[in-house]
C-alpha cells in the first residue's frame, strides 16, 4: 500500500469515498454461504464489514463516506430504457441483508450516501471533483473500472478485494489509456454489465490501437471513413450510436448535494455504536468480533446494559450444513470454523526448535524419538525431483510445539557446525527402517524416495497429512501451510520466504541454518498440530476412516514401488517415430498454406483468427474472454465439419503435441541411474480419487490414434520378460448397476451379456442378434453418456441426430433401465441436502455448485452428482486392486512388477516363466476386491510391449 501513503503523504486533508453497491455483489459471491444462528444469510454483511475495518487502517482519515445505489431507476434509464436491462434482480439472501448492512455501516461511524435517482457513481464522481476543487486529495474503494475515469493527480482508484491501487500510470498501465481516456475506451468497447454496446467486434486491443493512432474518440469518428476492414464497417454503423454510449458511460460529477456533503470538511466519521454493533455481532453470528467488542464496552462503559432486541434478520431462513472452508477477506485470509461459526483470524505459528549438530544432542533426540509414539518426519533436499534430492537436512517432533533439525549439507558461510551426513543417516537407519517405530509427515512418498536414495528404506508410516486432508477435503488445498491455516488457524514459514521467487530463488543448501531450522521444525510440529484435529474428524465417520486407512494409505505404498520401479523405453523406437512425425507436420504446414492462400505460423491464434475470420470468411463460433473469435480444438471440431483447412489444422495440432510431449520428451527423461523413465503419481489432485501422473504423463497417451498407439510400442519389457496389462471390463457401467440396482442392468452383467448390444436391442426395437454395428455404437454413446449426466441436447451433437430423436432414445433407454432414473435423481437430491455425495466405499465428493444460483453452475454440479459416485468408486476399486495385487506378488514371491497405472488399467512387466502364473493370480486379485451386486471383470493381455498387450 506503498502507493496510498505516499499519496496521502502530499497532503493532510483526504477524503475517503467507499463505493459500497460495487462491493456488495464481490462480498457476497466472494464469500462462502454464511449463516446467522438462526440461519439467516450473512456473507455480504461479514464481507462489507471486514472491508471497511481494513480501510480504516489502510486509508487513515477521518473523512470518509459509504455510497450506495438507491432503489428504483435512475437518469440513465430515461435516457435509454434497456440500460441494465440484462441484469438479474438482486437475489433474495443478499436484498435480505441490504437494511442490516447498512444500519451495520452506520454502527461503525460511516455516514451512509444514497441519492434516489443516481447512481453511486455519479455520487462518488461529484464528491471528488468537489473535493479536488476544496484542494482535498480522494481515495475512491470500489471495484468499478468505470471510475477509473476519475483518476487524476489528486484521485487514487483502490480496489480493497484485489488490493490493485492505480494512480494516472496506472491506469494507463491496466487498460492501456490514459484515464482522461476511459471514457472513449467504454464507449468503443461497449460495458456488456450494463448493458451498454459499444462498436461490434471492438475488442480493448483494437480500442487502444485506434485510440492511440487517432488520439479520441472525437477524431476516430472524423476518420471513420478511413478505418479498413470489418471492423471499420462496424464503426461507420455504430456512429449514430456512439454519442449515448459515452453519454452513459460518463460519471456525472455535477450533482447537487445537500447538507454535509455541500462541504467536504464536514464529511467525516462519527463515533461507533457498540450497542447496536453488540447486537447486530451477536444476531449474525460473528463470535470473533462479538468477544473483542464486549472486551472494549467492558473497560470503556461496563455500565452499558444491552437488553432485549428485535431480530435483525429474517427468522424464517434455513441454516444449511457449513463445511470448514477458507475464505478470503480482502487479503487478510480468515478462517471459517464449522463448529461455531466463527471467523477466526489467521496468526503466525510460533515453534520452540533445536538444532540438532553435537553427537551428545544427535543421541538425546535419538532416544526421545525412540520413545515417543508417534514421530513427525521431514526432510529438506536439493530438489523437488524423487530421484535427484539427495539430504540437506532432517527435521522432527514428537509435539505440536516443539521440533529438531539436523543441518547435514548447507553449503556457503555458515556460523554453526554440521555433523557428517553419513554418520547421521547411518545412525538414523535403524529408526528409519523400524516398522515398529511410528511416523507421521506430509507427502511421506517423497521423503521415502529421498531416504532410499541413501540407501535406507523408510518404514512405520503410521499417518500422512497430505493424505488426510485429502479424505476430508478432496476439494481444497493440501499443502501444509493451508492445511494449517484451515484447521489450526495459523500461518507458517513458506519456502518463498527462505529461499525467494523465481530467478532469484536459492536451493536450501544455501538458507542460513537458523532460518532453516525454524522453517524445517515447524513443518514436523504443524504435522502433529493438524494430525491431532484431522484424524479424529476422520475416524468419526467409518466410510472415511476406511478410505485412509485401507486404501489411501497403502496405496501410497504401492505408489512408491511402482515410481521406483519405473518403465523401460526404447528411446531409438521413439526418436524414429520423431523422424516420422516431423515429416508429417513438414506435409500438413505444406497443405495448410496452400489452403490458406498464402504462408502463416501454425502456432499463431493471432494469424489463424485473421485467416479463418476475415480472409476465408469462416463463421465465428465462439469468442475468448477478451471478445476474440477463438480457434481453440472445439472451434477447430466445429469448423473442421465444412473447412478442409481447419481439419489440416487438428491433424497438426494433434501430431505437434504428440512429437513435443512424448517421441522427442521421453528419450530425454530416462533416468541415467536406471535407464528407466519414472513418473510420479499425484494422489491429492483429482477430486474424485482418481489418480493422475506427471513428469512424463503417461496416463494421456491418446490410444484413438494410430500415431498415438504407435508410441506404446515403445513401452517394453527388458529381454526374457513381457508386457502384460490387466484392465477392468465396463467398470462404471458395473458400478451403476451396483448402486442403482436396477433389474435390467443387473440381470445383463450376471448373464454376461453384452450391455451395449443389449440396450441397442431395447432403444430400436429390434432382436439382440439383429443389432447393428452403427445401432450398438450410439447404444454405448447412450450408456456412457447418461453415466457423465449427458442431457438430450449434449446427446444430440455427439451422435449428430435432431434433439427430438436423442430425448427419444433417452426415454427409451428409461423404460428399459427405470432404476436408473430414479437413482439420479435421489443422488441429486442427496447432493442438494448433504453437499456431497459418496462413493461405494464412502470416499466423500463435495459439489460446492449444488445449489447455487447461477443456473449453469448447478446444472454443472448436478451432472457431477451423477457422475462422481461411480467414477469415485472406479477409482477407489482400481487403487484396492493395486493394493492385492502388490500383497499377492509379495505372498507368491513373484518377480513380476506393477510399472504402471493408467486409470482402470495395470501394466506390469513379467519374467516369461511367470506368465502363465499372473494372467490367472491378476484377474483374481482384480475381481476380489469388493463384492458388489454385479461380478467385477478383469481382461489380460500379454505383449513384448504395451500396445501389443493392451
Amino acid at each position: 500500500m506503498t502507493l496510498i501513503s505516499n499519496f496521502m503523504s502530499k497532503t493532510d486533508r483526504t477524503l475517503l469515498v467507499v463505493d459500497g453497491s460495487s462491493f456488495l455483489y464481490r462480498a457476497y459471491h466472494g464469500l462462502p454461504d454464511l449463516r446467522s444462528p438462526t440461519g439467516a444469510p450473512t456473507g455480504a454483511l461479514y464481507g462489507i464489514l471486514n472491508m471497511l475495518k481494513r480501510l480504516r487502517q489502510m486509508v487513515p482519515t477521518a473523512h470518509a463516506v459509504c455510497v450506495f445505489d438507491a432503489k428504483g431507476k435512475t437518469f440513465r434509464d430515461d435516457w435509454y430504457p434497456e440500460y441494465k436491462a440484462n441484469r438479474p434482480s438482486m437475489p433474495d439472501d443478499l436484498a435480505l441483508q441490504i437494511p442490516v448492512i447498512e444500519e451495520a455501516v452506520r454502527a461503525l461511524g460511516w455516514p451512509v450516501v444514497s441519492i434516489s435517482g443516481v447512481e453511486a457513481d455519479d455520487v462518488i464522481g461529484t464528491l471528488s471533483v468537489q473535493a479536488t476543487r476544496e484542494g482535498w486529495a480522494t481515495v475512491m474503494a470500489t471495484g468499478d473500472k468505470d471510475l477509473t475515469q476519475l483518476v487524476n493527480d489528486h484521485v487514487l482508484w483502490f480496489n480493497t478485494m484485489s488490493d490493485d491501487v492505480l494512480d494516472a500510470v496506472g491506469v494507463t498501465e491496466k487498460f492501456g489509456v490514459p484515464p482522461n481516456r476511459i471514457v472513449d475506451y467504454l464507449t468503443l468497447v461497449g460495458d456488456t454489465v450494463d448493458n451498454v454496446p459499444g462498436v461490434e467486434k471492438v475488442g480493448p486491443k483494437t480500442a487502444v490501437k485506434w485510440l492511440a493512432e487517432y488520439d479520441s474518440l472525437d477524431n476516430i469518428v472524423a476518420h471513420a471513413d478511413q478505418v479498413g476492414g470489418k471492423v471499420g464497417e462496424n464503426l461507420r454503423k455504430a456512429l449514430d450510436w456512439l454519442p449515448m454510449a459515452r453519454q452513459l458511460v460518463t460519471v456525472k460529477c455535477d450533482l447537487e448535494l445537500d447538507g454535509d456533503l455541500g462541504h467536504i470538511g464536514a464529511v467525516h466519521m462519527g463515533k461507533e455504536d457498540k450497542v447496536a454493533l453488540h447486537r447486530i455481532y451477536e444476531q449474525a453470528g460473528f463470535k470473533g468480533w462479538l468477544k473483542a467488542l464486549v472486551a472494549e464496552m467492558a473497560v470503556s462503559a461496563p455500565e452499558l446494559e444491552m437488553g432485549e432486541t428485535a431480530s435483525l434478520f429474517d427468522q424464517s431462513a434455513v441454516a444449511p450444513s457449513v463445511a470448514e472452508t477458507t475464505i478470503a477477506a480482502g487479503t487478510a485470509a480468515m478462517a471459517f470454523a464449522a463448529d461455531d461459526g466463527e471467523p477466526a483470524e489467521i496468526v503466525p505459528f510460533e515453534v520452540k526448535y533445536t538444532i540438532v549438530n553435537t553427537h551428545s544432542a544427535l543421541s538425546k533426540m535419538y532416544t526421545a524419538l525412540c520413545a515417543a509414539p508417534l514421530v513427525a518426519f521431514d526432510s529438506e533436499t536439493t530438489s523437488l525431483s524423487p530421484f535427484a534430492a539427495r539430504v540437506v537436512g532432517l527435521s522432527f517432533a514428537i509435539d505440536a510445539e516443539s521440533g529438531w533439525y539436523i543441518p547435514l549439507a548447507h553449503e556457503g558461510m555458515q556460523s554453526i557446525d554440521q555433523l557428517p551426513l553419513d554418520i547421521v543417516l547411518r545412525t538414523m537407519k535403524s529408526w528409519f527402517e523400524d516398522d515398529g517405530a511410528k511416523k507421521i509427515g506430509q507427502n511421506l512418498k517423497y521423503d521415502t524416495h529421498v531416504l532410499a536414495n541413501h540407501g535406507i528404506a523408510l518404514r512405520g508410516i503410521a499417518h500422512d497429512t497430505l493424505l488426510q486432508s485429502y479424505v476430508l477435503d478432496s476439494h481444497a488445498k493440501h499443502a501444509l501451510d493451508a492445511i494449517a491455516a484451515r484447521y489450526l488457524h495459523v500461518s507458517s514459514l513458506s519456502y518463498e520466504d527462505l529461499c525467494g521467487k523465481g530467478a532469484a530463488q536459492i536451493p536450501f543448501a544455501q538458507v542460513e541454518i537458523e532460518r532453516a531450522a525454524k522453517y524445517a521444525a515447524e513443518d514436523a510440529a504443524l504435522c502433529l498440530g493438524v494430525h491431532a484435529v484431522m484424524h479424529p474428524k476422520i475416524c468419526a465417520d467409518a466410510g472415511l476412516k476406511a478410505v485412509y486407512e485401507m486404501i489411501e494409505l497403502p496405496t501410497s505404498d504401492v505408489l512408491f514401488t511402482i515410481e521406483r520401479a519405473g518403465v523401460l523405453i526404447d528411446a531409438d523406437e521413439l526418436r524414429h517415430q520423431s523422424n516420422g512425425l516431423g515429416q508429417q507436420l513438414l506435409n500438413l504446414e505444406t497443405q495448410a498454406h496452400e489452403l490458406a492462400g498464402q504462408p502463416f505460423n501454425l502456432n499463431s491464434p493471432k494469424q489463424i483468427g485473421e485467416i479463418f475470420f476475415e480472409k476465408l470468411g469462416m463463421p465465428v463460433v465462439k469468442k475468448t474472454a477478451k471478445g476474440a473469435p477463438s480457434t481453440d480444438e472445439d472451434v477447430l471440431q466445429k469448423l473442421a465439419e465444412d473447412y478442409p483447412l481447419p481439419k489440416a489444422m487438428l491433424e497438426y495440432r494433434s501430431l505437434s503435441k504428440l512429437k513435443s510431449t512424448y517421441t522427442d520428451k521421453l528419450p530425454l527423461m530416462i533416468e541415467p541411474s536406471t535407464g528407466r523413465v519414472h513418473t510420479h503419481y499425484a494422489q491429492t489432485v483429482a477430486v474424485t480419487g482418481r489418480l493422475s501422473s506427471t513428469d512424463p504423463n503417461l496416463q494421456n497417451i491418446p490410444v484413438r490414434t494410430e500415431q498415438g498407439r504407435k508410441i506404446r510400442t515403445a513401452f517394453i519389457a527388458p529381454a526374457g520378460s513381457v508386457i502384460m496389462s490387466a484392465d477392468y471390463s465396463q467398470i462404471e457401467l458395473r458400478i451403476l448397476a451396483h448402486l442403482s440396482q436396477d433389474p435390467g442392468l443387473l440381470s445383463a452383467f450376471s448373464n454376461n451379456e453384452d450391455v451395449h448390444q443389449r440396450t441397442a436391442a431395447q432403444i430400436f426395437g429390434v432382436e439382440l442378434k439383429d443389432v447393428s454395428f452403427d445401432q450398438r455404437r450410439m447404444a454405448k454413446m447412450i450408456n456412457f453418456g447418461l453415466i457423465y449426466g449427458m442431457s438430450a441436447f449434449g446427446l444430440a451433437n455427439n451422435l449428430d441426430i435432431s434433439r427430438t430423436a436423442a430425448q427419444s432414445y433417452m426415454d427409451s433407454y428409461f423404460m428399459q433401465y427405470p432404476a436408473v432414473l430414479q437413482f439420479m435423481e435421489t443422488t441429486k437430491q442427496s447432493a442438494r441436502e448433504n453437499g456431497y455425495v459418496s462413493t461405494h466405499f464412502g470416499r466423500r465428493l463435495y459439489l460446492s455448485d449444488i445449489n447455487n444460483r447461477n443456473q449453469g453452475k448447478r446444472q454443472g454440479a448436478e451432472r457431477a452428482a451423477i457422475n462422481a459416485p461411480m467414477q469415485g468408486t472406479s477409482a477407489d476399486l482400481i487403487k484396492l486392486a493395486m493394493i492385492a495385487v502388490r500383497s499377492a506378488l509379495t505372498e507368491w514371491g513373484l518377480k513380476s512388477k506393477l510399472i504402471m497405472q493408467v486409470h482402470d488399467e495395470l501394466v506390469f512387466e513379467v519374467p516369461n516363466d511367470e506368465v502363465e502364473r499372473m494372467t490367472a493370480l491378476i484377474p483374481e486379485c482384480m475381481a476380489g476386491v469388493a463384492d458388489l451386486a454385479v461380478p467385477l471383470v478383469a481382461e489380460v493381455g500379454v505383449g513384448e510391449n504395451w500396445e501389443l498387450a493392451h
